[in-house]
């Protein structure tokens, strides 16, 4: 798909990657576009799954969401069995934010967020310690984000 993207669809995407709730005619005229083209352009960007959404970004502290941890998770067994209990058990849980697997020493990375390092505390105590398979966990915890991006850069040289 990234070969199917040109120029203008790639702008599309910064912009709204940036802000978006800006109309189709002001991204029509950044990217030097009437309206309608613009319109079935990000049209077909949805269609095809390259906008999955559209979200709000919100400030944790303004919510008392005080404390992010990475969790990274090692699995006793890791048959193809194994891994998908542990992913159909930890993606519901509101307080997972992001589950990654991974290569190396461990199965997986968590990003967890709580309130405060109590809370925390309390769901790894009484969440992640009860969910089977799992062998060992590490927690690290978030001092600063130093950048925090949520827009994917384009012109990567490969």
């Amino acid at each position: 798909m990234r070969d199917q993207l040109d120029a203008k669809d790639q702008l599309i995407l910064e912009i709204l990657q940036n802000d978006s709730t800006i109309s189709v005619k002001d991204i029509g005229e950044k990217i030097g576009l009437s309206f309608t083209p613009t319109y079935e352009r990000i049209k077909n960007l949805e269609r095809n799954g390259v906008i999955k959404k559209y979200v709000a970004l919100v400030d944790r502290f303004k919510i008392g969401v005080e404390i992010v941890v990475y969790c990274n998770v090692t699995l006793k067994e890791q048959s193809k069995e194994a891994l998908d209990e542990f992913e159909r058990i930890i993606t519901p849980i509101p307080q997972v934010l992001d589950v990654i697997s991974l290569s190396g020493n461990y199965d997986y990375m968590l990003k967890i967020v709580a309130n405060d390092i109590r809370s925390y505390n309390d769901f790894v105590v009484n969440i992640i310690s009860n969910i089977p398979n799992i062998g060992q966990y590490h927690s690290s915890i978030v001092m600063n984000e130093c950048k925090k991006e949520t827009a994917y850069p384009f012109g990567i040289k490969e």
